[in-house]
């Protein structure tokens, strides 16, 4: 996507826009993994697990927190494991877009590094903002391997714990993701955001 300068006034009164073909704008990845869910609600696999009353408040707050910053996703992909399945709803639904748009890529639930990285080499090369959505350890281990290990772990060492969105810059191709490739902006809690 090219961004536009804005010179000065001309003579005639208005700004002069010209496309910038040497500025792109960034691309970025918001990993989010799945609200808290409910162990012990009786479901009959781990696939099934739904939130619990925490994860059903946390996944609300992080949609509403990315509405209010002006980052609205133009591609999510969220694991179809229910857990992860109704936080990508509520966060949508924050952010005033259909649950239609959602992939759900079976993919995501029980990736490794590998299964990630392909899945977000499917990402439409248009798309400037993603949204991944899905459960750890497959996220961590993507979020190290994308800023190259050098992040600082927390006191509780959880770099992302249930609810935590971390937002990364990302290269331009999405299928050429080498370790280190990609520049960590923030990790945000839900608890941050009150």
């Amino acid at each position: 996507m090219l961004k536009k300068r804005v010179f000065p006034q001309t003579l005639s009164g208005h700004a002069l826009q010209i496309a910038d073909p040497f500025f792109r704008m960034p691309r970025e990845l918001l990993i989010l993994r799945h609200a808290k869910s409910d162990w012990d609600s009786g479901a009959d696999s781990d696939f099934d697990r739904p939130l619990a009353k925490r994860g059903k408040k946390d996944a609300p707050r992080v949609g509403g927190w990315l509405y209010r910053e002006g980052m609205i996703p133009q591609h999510i992909v969220s694991s179809p494991a229910e857990r992860a399945r109704a936080t990508a709803i509520k966060v949508c639904k924050r952010l005033d877009l259909s649950k239609k748009g959602i992939v759900w890529d079976e993919a995501v639930y029980e990736a490794d590094l590998p299964a990630l990285l392909d899945v977000l080499s499917r990402v439409p090369d248009k798309a400037p903002l993603v949204l991944l959505v899905g459960h750890n350890p497959g996220l961590e281990d993507l979020l190290l391997h994308l800023t190259g290990g050098d992040l600082d772990l927390p006191d509780d060492g959880k770099l992302l714990p249930t609810a935590a969105l971390a937002r990364l810059e990302m290269p331009d191709n999405w299928s050429h993701l080498d370790r280190g490739c990609a520049g960590l902006i923030s990790i945000v809690r839900p608890k941050q955001l009150d």
